[in-house]
């Protein structure tokens, strides 16, 4: 938090922020003063706005998933919509986030985009 290094100090404010319940967190960020552009930049991530936790997309086994990572279907899901049964086991590679729910993800199976459920799934 004392680096004259801008991405340190950037990093050093949101990791403070995210423990910032904690009394001598907010005292660190008490200290520390930026610029307005440092400051702006610091808060692009948005973490300081609701919770002091971060919501992750994870798979069923709690590993943190991210756009473009392959998953392996954990349960046969029937697709609404469709003939399609996903079964037991398939690949799903190049996954997507979907950005309003940390609970879903989009991939591809054999040709056609759907949202799966991350409680049905695991990381690769």
């Amino acid at each position: 938090m004392w680096s004259e290094v801008p991405a340190v100090q950037v990093v050093a404010w949101r990791m403070l922020n995210r423990l910032r319940n904690e009394s001598w967190a907010a005292e660190a960020i008490d200290m520390m003063y930026f610029d307005d552009e440092t400051m702006a930049w610091a808060k692009a991530s948005g973490d300081h706005e609701n919770s002091s936790e971060v919501d992750l997309h994870r798979d069923c086994n709690g590993a943190v998933l991210e756009d473009g990572d392959t998953v392996v279907l954990t349960k046969s899901l029937d697709v609404k919509g469709s003939t399609l049964n996903a079964r037991l086991g398939t690949i799903v590679k190049h996954i997507r986030l979907v950005k309003d729910n940390t609970e879903q993800i989009e991939g591809k199976i054999e040709g056609q985009t759907i949202v799966i459920l991350t409680k049905y799934l695991r990381k690769g």
